[in-house]
């Protein structure tokens, strides 16, 4: 079992390199992945976005990629043709104007246009970069989720302990209702018309009344939700959305039971594994 909630984080410098890759998840219906990078990485995001959603069923994904150049591989170009222009455009203005002042380097420089640079980006270079890193971190972030879903798996089958010791007790209750009923349809019989009680009438009464309460069916349905939940619960991922159905089913069976109780012990057990099981679906909300 594996929890939806999960952090990851990995960094490393180089002499031309800073970078860190981080990963956390909280619970979400389905799977949603978010990627932070900077913007000239934003080419690899579909990579990136295929690494997660291959290794990751459920859950909000946030992956944040932080690159910084220690040694950049920069280039400045003159371009000759707009310092030529900018050149003669400023002598011409010095002669209009009166200046004498001799055109200088320093009146060059700051014109728009006449260095350009460009900064070399190799995205596979950088690719070849974040890759180890990302893997490190993913191994961090999935060893959080396997701890958390431990510890939840653990309180789970703790309360589906707790639901089959209310359901012994449920069965054991169950094997008095003949005699409940008995007792209560003679009593309201003898009420009615005293000791002159046809016992046929009353037998009549009383299987119908078996009959209509009765929650055999509804026992046996459970145990067996209880069963597979439990051993679906060993399996190692992916397990969320069949235990979010069971927990359906079993939510069903013990409204049945519920709805069917004449027995005031029969509805506190009622009570306890409705709590239980309410435990249960909280705990569900962050397994994948």
């Amino acid at each position: 079992m594996i929890s939806m909630t999960g952090y990851g984080y990995c960094e490393e410098e180089t002499e031309k390199l800073y970078l860190s890759v981080e990963i956390k998840s909280v619970n979400n219906r389905y799977l949603d992945i978010q990627i932070n990078l900077p913007p000239f990485l934003n080419p690899l995001e579909p990579r990136l976005r295929e690494f997660l959603s291959s290794r990751v069923r459920r859950g909000r994904v946030e992956l944040y990629i932080r690159l910084r150049e220690l040694e950049e591989d920069l280039k400045v170009h003159l371009d000759q043709s707009v310092a030529s222009e900018y050149a003669a455009i400023l002598r011409q203005l010095a002669e209009q104007t009166g200046i004498t002042e001799p055109l200088r380097l320093e009146h060059l420089l700051g014109m728009e246009g006449i260095l350009k640079s460009t900064r070399s980006r190799d995205l596979e270079r950088y690719w070849e970069a974040i890759q180890p890193l990302l893997n490190r971190a993913f191994e961090d972030f999935s060893r959080t989720r396997r701890n958390e879903g431990s510890a939840t798996k653990k309180d789970i089958l703790k309360n589906i302990d707790s639901i089959r010791e209310s359901l012994s007790g449920v069965e054991v209750l169950k094997d008095d209702l003949e005699s409940y009923f008995t007792e209560t349809v003679r009593g309201k019989f003898q009420e009615v018309i005293g000791d002159q009680v046809e016992e046929s009438r009353v037998l009549t009464e009383i299987a119908s009344l078996m009959v209509k309460y009765s929650i055999n069916e509804e026992l046996v349905r459970l145990k067996g939700h209880l069963k597979s939940f439990s051993s679906i619960t060993e399996a190692e991922d992916g397990v969320g959305k069949k235990l979010d159905f069971l927990a359906q089913e079993i939510h069903r069976e013990i409204n049945t039971i519920g709805s069917k109780s004449v027995q005031y012990d029969i509805s506190s057990s009622v009570v306890s594994m409705k709590d239980a099981l309410e435990n249960i679906r909280e705990q569900l909300r962050n397994v994948e």
